[in-house]
């Protein structure tokens, strides 16, 4: 155990909080800070100079990892008859309708992503009140209100992942394991750091992007160079 904290003070002693690293030698920082007894999660947080209070600054999107969260996610599916079938061996874990609903009104939400078909937006938008503050409500613009339930289903599954800007304009979001390779967690940042650049709000002034910086769950941040993320 002693040798065990020893490491890892090493490691966070190494880091210098206020220096900039390259993305590769940041990725690597992170990952040997990260000796909890449980395979930690790999945050990104970015800082972006927007106010997110008005509408032409708000910064939301959804990206594909190539390697996946490393998360399994449970996804709950609003569709009836035929796209019902389609959700189930598609591998949803819940699908439903009127009954789906009722569940979910009663505080029921043991689920992660919310998908429904176009016709089932008249049931889901009575529980906005329920699933809008866990950022759960399907939205045609994340690509979960749609026909293509399956489609959606492999999208969430696969590690899609969706970001939204909080009021600090702080996006923070998981972007793999800290068991998965440098490459594999270089390639995931690089993706998301992309998608953000991309949804650029046309209020944006001056430097969008201020300040990123990766972390595991118990680890420490690192600050990294934009130049080298994207």
């Amino acid at each position: 155990m002693a040798k065990n904290s020893k490491r890892t003070r090493g490691a966070r002693e190494a880091i210098d909080r206020e220096a900039e690293y390259e993305l590769g030698a940041a990725i690597k920082m992170v990952k040997d800070a990260a000796t909890a007894k449980f395979d930690e999660t790999v945050e990104i947080s970015m800082s972006l100079n927007v106010d997110p209070r008005h509408a032409d600054q708000m910064v939301r999107g959804v990206v594909q990892l190539p390697n996946g969260t490393g998360k399994s996610v449970r996804v709950a599916v609003f569709a009836k008859d035929a796209k019902a079938d389609e959700a189930r061996e598609a591998g949803a874990d819940l699908v439903g309708a009127e009954d789906l609903a009722e569940k979910i009104q009663n505080g029921e939400i043991d689920f992660d992503r919310c998908i429904a078909t176009p016709d089932m937006m008249a049931v889901v938008g009575r529980l906005g009140k329920v699933l809008g503050p866990r950022g759960l409500m399907p939205n045609p613009k994340l690509g979960t209100v749609t026909p293509d339930v399956a489609g959606a289903i492999a999208a969430q599954k696969g590690g899609q992942v969706e970001f939204r800007v909080e009021k600090a304009g702080v996006i923070h979001a998981g972007v793999g394991k800290a068991s998965f390779t440098e490459d594999a967690l270089e390639t995931n940042v690089r993706s998301f750091v992309d998608a953000v650049m991309k949804a650029k709000p046309s209020g944006a002034k001056g430097t969008y992007v201020k300040k990123v910086a990766v972390s595991s769950t118990m680890g420490p941040g690192v600050k990294i160079d934009l130049a080298t993320a994207h």
